[in-house]
């Protein structure tokens, strides 16, 4: 069953902008907001969001800090949407930090983020039951021309991008699968395995994967580790993203060719989501239908109400 889809920003909406992992430059943050603000959005900057870790600086502040601009802005009533500025390392060293009860009773937010972000798409559509947009983040050079268009579209008009596809999709088997759309970030989902938020996805559900910087060796680890731990077992279909820097594609492709064609469920390739040129936006927690005939992904509903 798809989780409660967050309403459609509207113009004049109150964002927040975090920096729940890595660290962000002035003037990538200028970027991002600008981008918001050209939407005519009004942006709201998390205290900390420019911050570095004393010690690591791979981080975006402590945790701590981190943890409170999300709550912050989560429980701020006059914020619609909470934008990620970049991943890197770092969100699921905040999540245990965060006041879950203090989140829920806030009501319905937009989360929208990708890479490191899927800590934190799992912990939300987890304990909130609320649908996530798995999507380029606004302080990086992966938000591109097409990649903002996307984001816009589904943000303040999704009914007009209820079909995904990418420019080079292919497919493999021949059922159509229907269900609830999980995942995001294989080298996240697989370090989160035994953690309390490390639920195999529902039966039925459509797993979305992607990576970035990762040998093929270690995109075979991570999925054989994954599939040890039967969190495949209930998946219906798989949609692959983008792996920039993982190697040749097509070794990439015999990897998991080689470990997931024995799960006999259809598989999308290069959808197109991820770290990526052009990104397509994928809203998380929705019901979609893959068909491999048409190498599409189709929501069943509006990504947002």
């Amino acid at each position: 069953m798809s989780r409660t889809a967050p309403r459609r920003l509207r113009p004049g909406d109150t964002v927040a902008v975090i920096a729940p992992a890595g660290p962000v430059t002035p003037e990538q943050l200028a970027e991002g907001v600008a981008v918001l603000e050209s939407w005519e959005l009004d942006v709201r900057v998390g205290e900390h969001v420019l911050d570095r870790h004393p010690d690591l600086p791979y981080l975006a502040g402590r945790d701590a800090d981190r943890a409170a601009d999300f709550r912050d802005a989560w429980c701020d009533p006059r914020v619609a949407a909470v934008f990620c500025a970049r991943g890197g390392y770092g969100s699921h060293r905040m999540v245990d930090l965060l006041d879950w009860p203090a989140l829920a009773e806030a009501g319905p937010k937009l989360l929208v983020g990708s890479s490191d972000t899927t800590a934190l798409h799992t912990a939300v559509g987890q304990t909130l039951d609320l649908v996530t947009l798995f999507a380029p983040m606004i302080s990086t050079r992966a938000f591109d021309a097409e990649a903002r268009r996307h984001l816009h579209a589904t943000l303040f008009h999704p009914e007009e991008v209820t079909t995904l596809i990418g420019p080079a999709t292919t497919s493999t088997g021949h059922e159509r699968a229907e269900g609830v759309l999980v995942g995001g970030n294989l080298s996240l989902l697989a370090a989160e395995v035994g953690t309390l938020d490390a639920l195999p996805p529902p039966d039925g559900s459509i797993l979305l994967l992607e990576d970035v910087d990762e040998q093929p060796y270690r995109i075979d680890g991570m999925l054989t580790h994954l599939l040890r731990a039967g969190w495949f077992t209930g998946v219906g279909g798989i949609a692959l993203g983008s792996w920039q820097g993982c190697g040749e594609l097509a070794e990439v492709k015999a990897v998991a060719q080689d470990l997931l064609a024995s799960l006999g469920v259809p598989v999308l390739w290069e959808l197109g989501f991820g770290h990526c040129p052009n990104a397509l936006t994928v809203p998380l927690g929705a019901t979609a239908v893959l068909d491999p005939d048409d190498a599409t992904l189709t929501l069943k509903d509006p990504a947002l109400s």
